[in-house]
């Protein structure tokens, strides 16, 4: 029992339910009672010809298969209806599950994790119909495909009035065909390594295709033919490995054949010799033959791939609510973080990796940033800088050593409470398509503060703060790079404005020019003087401004102290800084040369 119910077709099944009980249970009656016309037609068939041969009235013989046919006219339209509706709303409920598996986890490992993307891509192929149609649509396919199972069963039933052995032949003849065309793999799992790989590729040239930001860029290029061929070699990828998978074994089709045709030749052999010999009379000779015929529908039929193909991102989605929260939750501690950091913020001997598979990121990491002053961390990529900040923000937690504000390991503060205290621009920041006040204050602020934040970042010029940050809107506007930059810099300085102490920056100014940027980042160092503030950059001409300069290389701090004692040291700091130096010259008014030192 526990195999059949861990089966993904019952699991889907059951998901119906789940999704909309009420629907769920009009189309699973519905598909009962046309399951179920067949074999009373049959019957119905049968007492009227009876009647007719024995000059019986016939208008109880006529009511009953006027009304099988009613039944025929009216049940099959209601449960294509029924199926429409379920299907939506079943997508609208798995979509409902999707987002709770990937946002509820406090971490965000579970987003990050190859295994777990790949399962994310088969999950929503209920809604992006790649490896077969919309959930609405295969909802319908498949009640038809378990109507022709259940006509096949209800006329195998009727068949025991003939004789016991008669259904038992028939369904164990037409049911082979389900065992013996197993190879066709209708009812195996399409859930394989090189389905999910063709799926991922499949919908990233999709994505490419239709996303307005990659548009310049494809056209610029003369990529759009590439991600076509991308696209459509993926698809046809995908339709081989579902006709082989579908494909017919000749072995097994003969083998099929035989079967069944001996169990229907036998069957029909046993009615007809009776109905010669007198034993049954011709109306249910008429029956008989009539549910034998139609106990066929139970073989091996079409509506294998649409359960299969809705069946498994269903089964997907539902194992992802438990993967992701194992993979993404992190352990909440009972502290208040209040206050903090009023001493400190300290990494002791700190490791860390992504994955046990992957190289490690932190190794040993050791350092004490007092609270209250600014520092900024330098290395060259993927010596574990923004690491740091996602660490910081409890996204994530190390493997060893600890993280600590004033004394007090993050983990032992509630996840909330430490989160309300920081407030960080991340470098792959987030333009959200809403107004400019819903940028600048997500959870609100009065309009005072969100001037104020915009000041401080240089964006004060933009447009009014009820004006919608997207195009596709009606009277929408767009921001350019530079200008989205600003908006999220006054995000953060608005978050400094409403309490939070520890601030932040993963490459901050990065789309500003070196002039702004400079500008730009000691007005923020000035709206952030109360907090501590921590700086992920490449740009030293940002970098020299904070009071502290750490550089990280493998994981380490090999150097620290401001910017003036690390140039006086002449070690990795200084070959950085005029590394980038060496490439930044520019003029003044007199025309006298400008470079990090002098800007």
């Amino acid at each position: 029992m526990n195999t059949l119910r861990s089966r993904k077709e019952i699991i889907f099944l059951g998901a119906l339910v789940r999704a909309n009980r009420p629907m769920a249970t009009l189309w699973y009656a519905l598909l009962l009672l046309r399951g179920l016309l067949p074999a009373f037609l049959a019957i119905s068939t049968g007492v009227l010809v009876t009647a007719v041969k024995q000059g019986d009235s016939l208008t109880g013989p006529l009511i009953f298969v006027g009304g099988v046919f009613i039944g025929y006219q009216t049940l099959a339209p209601l449960h294509r209806t029924a199926s429409a509706n379920l299907g939506s709303t079943t997508a609208a409920w798995l979509n409902d599950r999707l987002m709770i598996a990937t946002t509820r986890p406090t971490g965000m490992a579970h987003l990050e994790r190859a295994d777990l993307i790949d399962d994310l891509t088969v999950a929503r192929d209920f809604d992006l119909g790649i490896m077969g149609p919309p959930m609405h649509i295969s909802i319908d396919f498949i009640a038809t495909g378990l109507v022709e199972m259940v006509v096949g069963f209800a006329s195998a039933m009727v068949l025991f009035a003939f004789a016991w052995w008669a259904p038992i032949v028939l369904l164990a003849g037409w049911g082979s065909t389900h065992w013996l065309l197993r190879e066709s793999a209708v009812w195996a799992d399409r859930d394989t390594p090189e389905v999910r790989d063709a799926q991922r590729h499949a919908e990233y040239a999709y994505r490419l295709a239709v996303d307005a930001p990659a548009a310049k860029e494809l056209r610029l290029f003369g990529l759009a033919p590439w991600v076509v061929d991308r696209f459509s070699t993926r698809r046809r990828q995908l339709q081989e490995l579902r006709w082989r998978a579908t494909q017919l074994r000749e072995k097994s089709m003969i083998g099929a054949l035989l079967i069944v045709l001996v169990a229907n030749l036998g069957v029909a052999y046993a009615i007809a010799t009776q109905a010669n010999d007198g034993r049954i009379g011709l109306g249910a000779a008429a029956v008989y033959l009539t549910t034998m015929m139609q106990t066929s529908t139970v073989a091996f039929g079409g509506f294998g791939w649409a359960l299969d193909g809705a069946a498994a991102p269903v089964a997907a989605v539902l194992k992802l609510e438990s993967a992701m929260a194992e993979a993404g939750t992190l352990p909440n501690g009972s502290q208040s973080a209040s206050g903090k950091p009023a001493v400190s913020i300290r990494f002791d001997n700190v490791h860390f990796s992504y994955r046990d598979d992957t190289p490690t990121v932190l190794d040993g990491f050791t350092l004490d940033i007092r609270a209250g002053e600014s520092i900024a961390i330098v290395g060259v990529n993927g010596a574990g800088k923004t690491t740091l900040a996602k660490l910081l923000c409890r996204l994530y937690d190390p493997q060893s050593g600890s993280i600590s504000a004033d004394g007090i390991d993050l983990r032992d503060f509630e996840i909330e409470s430490w989160r309300s205290r920081v407030t960080a621009v991340f470098q792959d920041f987030v333009q959200y398509e809403r107004s400019l006040r819903a940028n600048v204050a997500p959870l609100g602020a009065s309009d005072e503060a969100i001037h104020q934040a915009l000041l401080d970042a240089g964006a004060d010029d933009l447009a009014a703060l009820d004006q919608i940050l997207a195009k596709g809107y009606p009277g929408g506007t767009n921001l350019s790079g530079g200008q989205w930059q600003r908006v999220a810099l006054a995000r953060t300085l608005c978050c400094v404005n409403e309490g939070a102490g520890l601030v932040l920056l993963d490459e901050p100014t990065a789309q500003l020019d070196v002039r702004g940027e400079a500008e730009i980042f000691e007005r923020v160092l000035n709206a952030t003087r109360n907090a501590t503030t921590i700086l992920v950059s490449h740009r030293f001409s940002t970098v020299r401004q904070v009071d502290r300069i750490c550089v990280v290389e493998h994981g380490k701090v090999v150097e620290l102290g401001s910017h003036e004692e690390l140039i006086a040291r002449g070690g990795r700091y200084q070959t950085m800084f005029d590394m980038q130096a060496a490439h930044f010259v520019e003029t003044d008014a007199s025309g006298e040369a400008l470079t990090y030192e002098t800007l």
